[in-house]
């Protein structure tokens, strides 16, 4: 049995990742994400981006990258403030479950 060790990092980009942006795009032949985006790496490899603005994706694919989009889209989904949920979709009010008092 292969253990797997491969470390992820998903980190917003900064000032300096612009380079790491622009490679991520030419080898997926993609635009390049905007300066507001998500970076995620592979033991310490950039292997893809996501645009927080428009969520457009650009992955290297020459490396196995789609589990890491999939968390890419789950921790912007976070940082966007949606928690999975769909835009504009209502939560329910929380009660108490009937029979539960609610003192302490």
């Amino acid at each position: 049995m292969t253990a797997i060790a491969d470390t992820i990092i998903i980190r917003r980009a900064g000032a300096a990742d612009a380079s790491v942006l622009a490679r991520l795009a030419a080898l997926d032949s993609a635009a390049v994400p905007g300066p507001e985006s998500l970076i995620a790496e592979i033991d310490g490899a950039p292997v893809a981006a996501l645009d927080l603005a428009d969520g457009h994706v650009v992955a290297d694919p020459f490396a196995p990258t789609a589990d890491v989009v999939e968390l890419l889209r789950l921790r912007a989904s976070r940082v966007r403030g949606t928690h999975g949920r769909r835009p504009g979709a209502r939560t329910l009010a929380r009660r108490p479950l009937a029979g539960i008092s609610a003192r302490a």
